[in-house]
């Protein structure tokens, strides 16, 4: 209402969002897809970096090495984190188990903050005068990832 009228601006409710009729597709349905595919696509290409030596990557041996050895993660601590990553952004992209994909990578951030980035402080390493990167970029997906454990995969999803 705008000074006691009611203006119909053709924008989705959150009826038409609950609705049974999945040949609807909301703005809601829209902005969860393109969601779930940005933070898939960034996680599967992080995931395929340890999985499989991709763009740059160490492999799958390597990166569990280093995740043992250097980093003191516990082996089954380890490949749940790589799995998180490959499998939970394929899961985000394709809108198959997105609630449990994204879970999988919200832990993965909250551990990267506290494991390696909290030290650094807030900021992201722009300038390359931090000894490492800050807390920005996990905030940020750990909001996108939020959104989609609380909201659902949207109706653009398989399952």
């Amino acid at each position: 209402m705008l000074h006691g009228k009611v203006i119909d601006m053709d924008i989705p409710s959150t009826d038409k969002y609950e609705s049974t009729d999945h040949s609807v597709t909301s703005a809601a349905d829209l902005g969860l897809l393109l969601l779930r595919l940005a933070v898939g696509a960034v996680f599967f290409i992080h995931g395929s970096q340890k999985v499989l030596g991709w763009f740059g990557g160490y492999g799958f041996h390597a990166t569990i090495a280093g995740m043992t050895g250097m980093m003191h993660i516990p082996l089954a601590l380890a490949y749940l984190a790589i799995a998180a990553e490959f499998l939970g952004g394929l899961g985000l992209i394709f809108g198959v188990l997105s609630r449990l994909s994204a879970l999988g990578i919200f832990v993965n951030m909250v551990v990267a903050i506290v494991m390696v980035h909290m030290k650094h402080g807030f900021f992201m390493n722009w300038s390359g005068k931090q000894a490492g990167e800050g807390i920005e970029y996990h905030i940020l997906v750990l909001g996108m990832c939020a959104m989609i454990i609380l909201a659902g995969p949207g109706r653009l999803a398989i399952f």
